[in-house]
């Protein structure tokens, strides 16, 4: 295929550099745990979900910002080492590049607090910097982390070349009825989804088809993913699935989420059935979260 009709996708998002920390348990409030292991990590939505449609063997396109020091640098150089083309990745100045602490227990959940830094700079001139990738766009992946006149503004250049939207809305937030109008595909968890519902939503297979089923009148096509139970997937079309986890040994969650999504633009670029981008995507986080730490880089 010739460069103008390569399927792309195109990310415009968050990049943050991520701390792990490896302890016992995650500490209540008040409580301080001892730890036995911590190890840096470049992440950050965004950028996790750029590098998941890489691996998955699609062009991908990163839009984001990092801030001038060694967290923003080392953030550009994992992008480069993973295939991302991120000539639209911008360095701002007068802030720090945006940075996560993730604390993991013995079974291998987690929790995490995020400092947004330079993410919070994005904005319209990002994306009219960024045309010449923004109308080779089949896919458009957005998140939270970043604020939403920012992924307004992405969301309408991609619609206006007759690319898709999927607004994975991690974290939980208040969506303006104007964004979720852009929104093709919206992709939550159990806990984003019980948000935006508004009712509570058991994290079972069951749970995430009702959910699902809830949420499609925010958007065309609704996926609610269930942790280690599955996901489910419903259509305003009246098309509904839902497909079990894959059995695995896990050895850590984190990221898996990330790369589901990732995975699943992927597939939908190269034009695949929503059932077939939803299996594949499901397949490609099993096998993450399954993944040693020192195996994932080869991936």
């Amino acid at each position: 295929m010739t460069p103008s009709t390569t399927p792309q996708v195109t990310v415009f998002g968050s990049l943050h550099y991520d701390i792990m920390v490896a302890a016992p348990d995650r500490p209540r409030k008040g409580e301080t745990v001892t730890g036995h292991a911590w190890h840096p990590k470049c992440g950050g939505k965004g950028g996790n979900q750029a590098v998941s449609a890489a691996r998955a063997g699609m062009r991908a396109v990163m839009i984001g910002a990092v801030g001038d020091d060694d967290f923003g640098r080392a953030l550009l150089a994992n992008l480069d080492r993973a295939g991302v083309d991120r000539r639209f990745v911008r360095v701002a100045s007068g802030a720090g590049s945006g940075m996560s602490v993730a604390i993991f227990d013995a079974g291998g959940d987690y929790g995490a607090v995020i400092v947004s830094g330079s993410n919070l700079t994005l904005g319209e001139a990002d994306v009219t910097a960024a045309s010449d990738a923004v109308a080779r766009t089949a896919v458009l992946l957005l998140q939270n982390e970043v604020p939403e006149a920012a992924n307004i503004a992405a969301a309408r250049a991609v619609k206006a070349k007759g690319g898709r939207v999927v607004l994975n809305a991690a974290p939980a937030r208040e969506l303006s009825d104007d964004f979720l109008a852009l929104v093709d595909i919206l992709v939550v968890n159990a806990i984003e989804a019980e948000f935006l519902a508004g009712v509570a939503v058991a994290e079972t297979l069951d749970g995430a088809a009702q959910a699902a089923r809830r949420l499609v009148d925010l958007c065309p096509v609704t996926i609610v993913t269930a942790g280690g139970e599955g996901v489910a997937c419903c259509e305003r079309t009246g098309e509904a699935f839902a497909l079990p986890a894959i059995p695995i040994k896990v050895v850590s969650t984190h990221g898996a989420g990330d790369e589901f999504v990732g995975a699943l633009a992927a597939g939908l670029a190269r034009g695949d059935a929503m059932r077939v981008a939803v299996t594949i995507a499901n397949a490609a986080s099993a096998l993450l979260v399954s993944t040693p730490k020192a195996e994932r880089e080869s991936l």
